[in-house]
C-alpha cells in the first residue's frame, strides 16, 4: 500500500503546474494519466498523421508530410511576457526546459478587415483604427495604467479604483467607442462587454500588464514555447520527478475511494494508492461538474501567412463581439515552422470562441473567411465544464475546462484559486527554490 500527500489525474497543464508546485512545496506527489501522452484535453499532437487520425479525416497528402515536424496544439493559447503563468514557470525554473519565441503580430477585427494593434507610439501614430485625437488619448490612459499603483493613492487622479466603472473611467479620458472596443478587447483581453459596468481596477491592471509585457518585446506582448505548448507538461513532468514525484502514463483510474465524504485512495489497475488531496481534470470526476456552455475551435493548415498581418509568421487576431453583433469574441492565434510546429513554408491557424447557438460552426465563419485559403480544417466543439462545489469537504480539486480565450491569464486564475483552495495559502513568488537569484523575479 502506497502514500502520497495528493494524487493528481491527468497531465493538463493545470494539473502538471500544481503538481510541480506541491512536489516543489514538499510534498509527496503521484501522477497518474489514463492517456499514453502527455497534455490531457490540451495536448500536443505530433506527428502530422496522428491529427489527422484524431479528427478522422483522410489524409494528409504528400505535400504536407514530414509528419514528424508538425506539433500541433489542440488548445492553443498565448503567454503574455509578465503574465502570472510566466511568473509561474520562472519562479519553478520549467523555464531551463523551454525556450520561448515572441508572437510577431497582435490585430483586431475591425469594419471587415484585419488591424495591427498599435504597440508602440510610432504605431499609434500609422494606425487607421482611430483619429488622431483618439490617439492622444489612448496615449494618456496608457501612461496612467502604466504608472497607477493600487497602494499608493496619488496615482488615482481622483478616480476610485474600487468604486468607478471602467465606463466612467474610459468617459474620464474622453474615449470614443473605437478606441474603447480596443482598450477592452485587444489590450485588456476582456472577452464581452460586461466588464464596462464593474469596478475598473481589474482592467487598469490588464491594460498595464499588456503594456509591460509589451515593453519586454516591443512588437507584441505574447509569447509562444518554440516546439508548442506540449513542451510545457513534460517540463513540469521533469521537475515534479527532479523532487521525488512520480508518474503513471497510460493506466486506467478504477475508482476514487471515498470515507465519509472524504477522498482517501485511487484504485488504478487493481493497486490502491492513498492520498489526503485529489487533483484532476473534469474527465475524471463526470459527476461532480457542470456543463456551463461550448467552446468551438477550427485547427486550420495554411501554406501562406495571413493576410493584411504583414507576412507574420506568428500573430493573434480579435473579432471584438459588437463587430459581429455578438456575446463573445472570437480569437484567432496563428503559428509556424518558425516556432518549429509545422513543416517550412506552413501555418497553423486556429479560431475558437463560445458556442452561442446550436450551429456553432456558421459562428466561427468571419474568423474562417481571414484565413482563405484553408487546405484543411479540423473542427471540435468542447463542452465547458466547472467543478460544483470548491473541494474543501471532499478534498476533490477539479480544474475548469480550458476557455475559448487564446492567451492563458483566463486560466491563471483558475490556478491560483484552486492553489488557494489546496493549500490555504495564496500563491505567491517570493520564496524561490534558489533564493540568490530571486530578488528581480517578481
Amino acid at each position: 500500500m502506497q502514500e502520497y500527500d495528493i494524487i493528481v489525474l491527468g497531465t493538463g497543464l493545470k494539473e502538471c503546474i500544481l503538481s510541480g508546485l506541491m512536489s516543489l512545496s514538499g510534498k509527496k506527489v503521484l501522477h497518474i494519466d489514463k492517456n499514453p501522452y502527455y497534455g490531457g484535453e490540451s495536448a500536443s499532437i505530433s506527428p502530422l498523421e496522428e491529427l489527422y487520425k484524431k479528427f478522422k479525416v483522410p489524409g494528409p497528402s504528400k505535400s504536407t508530410s514530414r509528419g514528424k515536424e508538425w506539433n500541433i496544439d489542440l488548445i492553443p493559447k498565448f503567454f503574455l511576457a509578465t503574465g502570472q503563468l510566466v511568473k509561474i514557470l520562472v519562479h519553478t525554473e520549467v523555464t531551463r526546459y523551454l525556450d520561448f519565441k515572441v508572437v510577431e503580430g497582435s490585430y483586431v477585427y475591425k469594419g471587415g478587415k484585419v488591424h495591427k494593434v498599435p504597440a508602440t507610439e510610432e504605431d499609434a501614430h500609422s494606425s487607421d483604427l482611430m483619429g488622431m485625437f483618439d490617439k492622444r488619448r489612448l496615449k494618456k490612459l496608457l501612461l496612467f495604467a502604466l504608472n497607477f499603483d493600487v497602494r499608493n493613492p496619488r496615482t488615482y487622479q481622483d478616480i476610485d479604483p474600487q468604486k468607478t466603472t471602467t465606463r466612467d473611467l474610459f468617459a474620464r479620458f474622453d474615449l470614443g467607442l473605437d478606441v474603447i472596443e480596443v482598450i477592452g478587447h485587444a489590450i485588456a483581453l476582456h472577452s464581452s462587454e460586461s466588464y464596462l459596468d464593474e469596478p475598473c481596477v481589474e482592467t487598469i491592471s490588464r491594460i498595464r500588464l499588456y503594456v509591460e509585457s509589451l515593453t519586454r518585446h516591443s512588437t507584441t506582448p505574447y509569447l509562444y514555447p518554440v516546439y508548442g505548448l506540449g513542451e510545457l507538461p513534460q517540463g513540469f513532468a521533469r521537475l515534479s520527478a527532479e523532487y521525488g514525484g512520480t508518474f503513471l502514463l497510460n493506466r486506467t483510474v478504477d475508482e476514487i475511494v471515498m470515507d465519509n465524504g472524504k477522498v482517501t485512495a485511487v484504485k488504478s489497475e487493481g493497486k490502491l494508492f492513498h492520498c489526503k488531496q485529489l487533483i484532476c481534470d473534469p474527465s475524471y470526476v463526470p459527476s461532480r461538474v457542470r456543463k456551463v456552455g461550448r467552446v468551438i475551435r477550427v485547427i486550420c493548415l495554411l501554406n501562406h501567412p495571413v493576410k493584411n498581418t504583414h507576412e507574420a509568421n506568428s500573430c493573434q487576431i480579435i473579432i471584438p463581439q459588437t463587430q459581429l453583433n455578438r456575446k463573445s469574441d472570437i480569437y484567432i492565434s496563428v503559428v509556424s515552422f518558425n516556432h518549429n510546429v509545422a513543416s517550412d513554408g506552413m501555418y497553423i491557424a486556429t479560431v475558437s470562441t463560445t458556442a452561442e447557438t446550436i450551429n456553432p460552426e456558421k459562428e466561427v465563419q468571419p474568423g474562417l473567411e481571414l484565413l482563405e485559403p484553408i487546405m484543411q480544417k479540423f473542427v471540435s466543439v468542447s463542452n465547458l465544464l466547472v467543478p460544483k462545489d470548491d473541494g474543501t469537504k471532499s478534498q476533490i480539486f477539479v480544474s475548469r475546462s480550458f476557455d475559448a480565450t487564446n492567451h492563458f491569464e483566463s486560466e491563471c486564475v483558475d490556478i491560483k484559486d484552486m492553489y488557494r483552495r489546496l493549500t490555504g495559502a495564496e500563491l505567491s513568488f517570493v520564496a524561490s527554490r534558489h533564493q540568490s537569484h530571486n530578488s528581480d523575479e517578481d
